[in-house]
């Protein structure tokens, strides 16, 4: 059952946060309401606060709180405090903010390389074929064909470990 909006466990509940803003039951979402508390689990700090943290910087990143308007450094200031609690999606989603760059976040492959080596070690696939490409093309920074070639197997492996442990899903038995 969803628990209120008043209730303490939407501070705590990262679940009851992302229920909030994707409701199919009987409530309207109310992504606004599910920024605000995302944003006070996030600023709350502890160990569930990444996912919080994480969640503020997609609604910012997309702009489906701020009228359609994507806010992209509050997106990469989320995904920052998220990152650096070792939330793999967030160092992942700075790595692209960084590679592209956008209105407020400049370009800078440095730090597209560190966020997509950090979400690479923190095991996220995406990652780690980011920074391979980066070092196969020499794209802003050095190119290195062995480093290239390591971190390529790295998301052959990690794919690998991700098709075999969702095939050893089982439902109804």
């Amino acid at each position: 059952m969803l628990q209120s909006r008043e209730h303490p466990c939407v501070l705590e509940c990262p679940y009851n946060n992302l229920l909030v803003s994707l409701s199919t039951g009987g409530l309207d979402p109310d992504l606004k309401a599910a920024y605000n508390s995302f944003m006070k689990s996030c600023e709350k700090g502890g160990k569930k606060s990444v996912n919080a943290c994480h969640s503020v910087g997609l609604l910012a990143h997309d702009g489906r709180v701020n009228d359609d308007k994507p806010d992209p450094v509050v997106a990469r200031d989320y995904y920052t405090k998220a990152c650096d609690g070792n939330f793999a999606p967030s160092c992942f989603n700075l790595s692209v903010i960084y590679l592209q760059g956008a209105p407020g976040v400049p370009k800078d492959m440095n730090h597209a390389l560190k966020y997509s080596l950090k979400g690479c070690e923190l095991g996220h696939i995406w990652a780690c074929a980011n920074a391979s490409r980066m070092y196969k093309l020499g794209d802003g920074i050095e190119k290195n064909d062995a480093k290239a070639e390591d971190l390529k197997n790295r998301a052959k492996q990690l794919h690998k470990e991700q098709k075999e442990a969702s095939s050893s899903l089982t439902f109804g038995e």
